[in-house]
This record gives structure tokens, C-alpha cells and sequence, in this order.
């Protein structure tokens, strides 16, 4: 492999809380030397002029619909969007057919990723059989495989009994528990019950089917003391909740995603089913509740869930169409459109929660010193582009942003040394 040099940049380190001009060199995968100046011959040179270089970043809720839902999705396609958007390894929700319940299905993805040979893929096992709440998988055999975590993403664990089991075998595991937390006992709807779904006609699912659900299991976690992760946060009672369970030493920690962020139910008004998703979209109270536990640290990880799903699917009448957006590819540009250029995050704590936090959150290692793996993302923060549904690499092209002008572009992301280009019109 070719030394790489990346000349000129901002070193972006969120363990130490800085930034600062710097050059990186990088030896055989791995980071050689961060200093000024570096002379290194025959080394490929990035110019990383105005641009920073941060640790790489990583999604931690992402769907990539392999094996069984390959006309959404591959591994292969998912983690071509993935660097695309400057992600250097994606955590892959459970939720596939078959279900990532048996190890050999956990050891079908890595094969998979490494066959594709682009973002690292960390599977996510299944809580429980099938993902149908009732029966915990193998847990320790699903770990040994390769799982990062455990979640029945998409489908909530509706037995209290059932997710405290789950909890007190991951905490002897060292793994989180991913918890998609919604009472599906109030959660009947299309989109967000308020004055919006009442005006379109479509029923709504109240913000306390989030807020139930989490609320029980910050109980179990503090109960078990096992380590609960809050999947797409998306209500100010949830971002209460998350907010007093840390202050009284609860081991959870919590994500929100960029369209959770960024829009509102209002979005929907046309009835758009690119904008239907789960948890749906919700009120301005709750939007600047999101923002607010971003900004305070309540809210630890940005993850886009990307869910892709094919255009047929999509384009049906708003009832039929499935939850879920694609998000691989915006993620970036909306993080520093929104939250950086919009005052809510500095770049240092933006960068964190994109990259060294998940890794956190998973037990893996983010940085940018001598000796590291050389996982880095390269990001040109003036940069201004409109999304373009069409120029996405995603199989799928399913997002409400086609049209949105956004500052904040990867230009690189480097996995193991080996560079992808990022660059779009």
C-alpha cells in the first residue's frame, strides 16, 4: 500500500477537544505521524487545504436489507453509499429475512463487507428469535460471531420480563442494548398525532408511545445496571427522561438522527412517504428539545437509520407506504447545515458525536494519533451542494431532502489507508 500524505488540514480530535492545523502521514494503514510539515517522498498526497480531517466517522443505525431484502439494499451497495458519505463503518441493524439471529447470519454480513471492501460493517445481533420479543437468541454465540450490539430494531421488545433478561446478558457481554423504544399499544398511526394529522385526515401516533417505552427501560437499565442505548430519539418527554436517568448514573446513552433534527411533521403536508418514518416526525417543541439534548450531551451519537426502500414500494398511498429514508449520503451536510452552521454544535463536538462517540457507544477505538488504524474521514466544511435524489448510490432513493441546499461536504473517506473519493456535483 502506498504512504499516504494529507497535507494542510484541520486535525479535528474530539478526545482532546481541539482542532489544529497538522499534517497526517499514513504508513501501511495506520497513522505514521500527525505534525507540520511532514516530508514523506513518494507518498500520494491529499491537499486537505480548508478541509478537516477528523477521526473516521461512523453510523451506528443503519439498515442494510441483506440477505433477503436485496432490491432495497446490499451490503455491497449500502457500503458504497456509506463512503460516499463519509462513513468509515456502519453498525447493520438485525432486521433482515432471515432475521441476524443465528451466527452463521452474523458471519454472512462480514463476508459480505469484506467482499465489498468499503465502510467497515459491524452487525448488530437480534435480541430475540425472529425478532418476535419472545424467546432471547444465543446471545454469547451471536457475540462470538462478530455482533457489536444487540437489538430487535423495528420491532420494540413489547415483554418488560423479556428486555430485563436481555440486559442483564449483555452487561456480562460488555455490549449495549440498542432499544427501539415505542409502546405499540399507542403507536397506531402514519405520522405524529397533532394538528398536522388532523388536517390531512391520516391517524396519528402520539409522542407518548416514545416516552412510555423509554421510560421502561431506563427502569430495567438502572435496575440491571446493563448498558441501554436509545435508538432515534424523537420526543422532548424522551430527551427528559435520557436527561435525568444520566444525572442519576444510569447507563444509557442515546442517538438522534439528522431528520429527527432538521424537520417537522409539517413535512408531511403533501403527503410525501418519503417523509413517513419511524419514530415519525414531530412537532417544533420537539425538534428544539432534540437540538437542545444534542447540544447539552444528553443525546450522545448522530445515526441516520438509514432505511432504503424501493420506489414502488414508496409510491403508494401514504397508509401503505413503508417507514424509512435514506440518510448515508446527507448525513454529513445536514449535521453542518443544521447544527454547526445553525450555532446548536462547535465542530469538535459535532465531529464526536459522528465518530468518537458511537465508537464509544460500541467498544471500538476512533482516533488520529501515531499508530492508530488509519480510518479517517476528510470533510470540506464550506463546501455548498444541493441534494440530488438521482446522484445517490444508495439502491434506494428514498429521501424527503431531494432539492435541500447544504453546507458541509466529504470529500474523502479513508478505511485502512485506502482512500474513497467522495466528490459530487
Amino acid at each position: 500500500m502506498m504512504d499516504l500524505l494529507i497535507r494542510g488540514g484541520t486535525v479535528v480530535d474530539p478526545a482532546a477537544g481541539r482542532a489544529y492545523e497538522s499534517d497526517v502521514l499514513i504508513k501501511d494503514g495506520r497513522v505514521a505521524a500527525v505534525e507540520k510539515k511532514i516530508t514523506a517522498r513518494g507518498a500520494r498526497v491529499l491537499d486537505a487545504a480548508g478541509k478537516l480531517v477528523t477521526p473516521g466517522l461512523i453510523d451506528m443505525h443503519v439498515h442494510l436489507r441483506e440477505p433477503g431484502q436485496e432490491h432495497k439494499e446490499t451490503v455491497a451497495s449500502g457500503t458504497c453509499a456509506a463512503v460516499r458519505g463519509g462513513f468509515t463503518a456502519v453498525a447493520a441493524m438485525p432486521n433482515t429475512d432471515p432475521a441476524a439471529d443465528r451466527p452463521e447470519v452474523i458471519r454472512y454480513v462480514l463476508e459480505r463487507a469484506r467482499e465489498a471492501g468499503r465502510a467497515r460493517v459491524y452487525p448488530v445481533g437480534a435480541l430475540t428469535v425472529g425478532s418476535r420479543g419472545k424467546e432471547l437468541t444465543e446471545m454469547g454465540a451471536l457475540r462470538e460471531a462478530g455482533a457489536a450490539a444487540f437489538s430487535d430494531d423495528g420491532r420494540p421488545v413489547a415483554g418488560a420480563h423479556v428486555m430485563r433478561r436481555a440486559l442483564e446478558y449483555a452487561r456480562m457481554l460488555g455490549v449495549p442494548v440498542i432499544s427501539h423504544c415505542e409502546d405499540l399499544s399507542l403507536a397506531a398511526g402514519v405520522m405524529h398525532e397533532g394538528l398536522v394529522s388532523t388536517m390531512l385526515g391520516l391517524k396519528g401516533t402520539p409522542a407518548a408511545a416514545e416516552d412510555v417505552a423509554v421510560a421502561r427501560d431506563l427502569i430495567l437499565a438502572e435496575m440491571t445496571g446493563g448498558r441501554l442505548h436509545v435508538a432515534h430519539v424523537s420526543t422532548a418527554g424522551a430527551v427528559r427522561l435520557v436527561r435525568e436517568a444520566k444525572a442519576r448514573g444510569v447507563r444509557v446513552t442515546a442517538e438522534a438522527t439528522p431528520h429527527h433534527f432538521t424537520l417537522t411533521d409539517r413535512a408531511v403536508a403533501g403527503f410525501d412517504t418519503n417523509a413517513k418514518v419511524n419514530p415519525p416526525l414531530r412537532a417544533d417543541a420537539d425538534v428544539a428539545a432534540v437540538r437542545e439534548g444534542l447540544a447539552d450531551g444528553t443525546i450522545d451519537v448522530i445515526a441516520t437509520d438509514h432505511a432504503p426502500h424501493a420506489a414502488h414500494e414508496k409510491e403508494v398511498e401514504f397508509d401503505l407506504a413503508p417507514f424509512g429514508l435514506v440518510g448515508l449520503e446527507t448525513a454529513v451536510g445536514l449535521v453542518f447545515t443544521e447544527l454547526v452552521a445553525g450555532g446548536v454544535l462547535d465542530v469538535v463536538t459535532a465531529v464526536a458525536k459522528l465518530s468518537t462517540n458511537p465508537a464509544r457507544v460500541l467498544g471500538l477505538s476512533r482516533t488520529i494519533e501515531p499508530g492508530a488504524v488509519a480510518d479517517l474521514t476528510v470533510i470540506d466544511p464550506e463546501a455548498v451542494w444541493t441534494v440530488n435524489r438521482a446522484e445517490l448510490v444508495s439502491k434506494s432513493k428514498n429521501t424527503p431532502f431531494h432539492g435541500f441546499k447544504l453546507k458541509g461536504l466529504p470529500c474523502a473517506t479513508i478505511v485502512g489507508g485506502e482512500v474513497h473519493l467522495a466528490a459530487r456535483s
